[in-house]
């Protein structure tokens, strides 16, 4: 099938292209963006003159900052197209919710990707946890926003999310890997005297069975990165590294070790092809219903400025 890459950043160009080009499902038919291109495939700089001169073109794949993928998602389904939406779907629940009925209303596809929960050891880790009684879960995810955003300051202004951009990450893992539904009871964000997101936050959780469940999210992690969860239960306990590639059951590695991100978007785009082969949904929102109760309910403290 015809795609539409849209939106050639740093993303895109790492994971996207490359999925797309070992992919038996897709072949990336034309790109979007102000200035990146893909060698060898047709480029625009106009998402609406894509969409007129590119019929044939029956998907798009969004990888804009949150703040503008409403708009361009919107159009899209106006168009009759498959719509494909990077981590977070949206700015807002209220906008995912409308491009959700929208895509329905138009019997078209549409695919909150969440890239974190193709994991290698996600689903793994899910299955332990089915029938454990858990005690406490412990989320510790610290990067350096200048390694894997450099010069990027939409992500600190109103609507791009700051560390929940990473932390929303950590986020769909627990939403997947829980049998129990959490919510959020009380948070810390922190926010640069300079700008409109947050830097670093601590979340705590309700769970239903009285378990402890907290996440500590920080963008200033210099030196080695942690992307970490550790689920202490009555019967042992699980620990998740690097983003969900590996996993360890009292202390003992289970299966092969992988890197970050290894297979992740492969599988996402697997998925893709069977929503729109299917004509299926999935508009999974929990993650960011989490990050915006954050923002509901989060204790705001100023720390020190924040300059690439």
């Amino acid at each position: 099938m015809d795609i539409a890459l849209i939106g050639i950043g740093k993303i895109a160009v790492d994971q996207h292209v490359p999925s797309l080009k070992g992919s038996p499902d897709w072949e990336l038919a034309a790109t979007v963006s102000r200035s990146g291109t893909v060698e060898g495939v047709e480029a625009f700089t106009s998402f609406t003159e894509m969409l007129e001169a590119r019929p044939e073109i029956r998907v798009v794949s969004l990888c804009l900052p949150p703040v503008p993928r409403f708009d361009y998602a919107a159009k899209a389904l106006a168009a009759g197209r498959h719509v494909m939406l990077e981590k977070p779907p949206g700015a807002t629940l209220a906008e995912c919710i409308a491009l959700e009925q929208m895509a329905r209303d138009r019997g078209l596809s549409i695919y909150a990707t969440w890239h974190s929960r193709e994991a290698d050891k996600v689903a793994p880790a899910k299955a332990w946890l089915a029938d454990k009684t858990l005690r406490s879960l412990h989320v510790t995810w610290r990067e350096d926003v200048r390694r894997w955003h450099p010069g990027q300051d939409w992500i600190f202004e109103a609507g791009g999310l700051g560390v929940f951009d990473p932390g929303i990450n950590a986020l769909s893992i627990v939403t997947e890997i829980l049998p129990d539904p959490i919510h959020l009871k009380s948070a810390t964000l922190s926010f640069p005297e300079n700008r409109q997101a947050p830097i670093a936050a601590d979340l705590a959780f309700h769970h239903p069975g009285g378990a402890r469940v907290t996440c500590d999210f920080d963008f200033r992690q210099q030196g080695e990165q942690t992307w970490s969860m550790e689920a202490r239960c009555e019967e042992g306990t699980l620990l998740l590294t690097n983003g969900g590639a590996n996993m360890y059951i009292d202390g003992a590695e289970q299966g092969e070790h992988h890197s970050g991100l290894d297979g992740e978007y492969p599988r996402l785009y697997a998925k893709m092809a069977e929503l729109v082969r299917k004509g299926g949904i999935d508009m999974d929102l929990r993650p960011l219903r989490h990050a915006a109760d954050a923002f509901l309910l989060g204790r705001r403290t100023v720390v020190e400025p924040f300059d690439f």
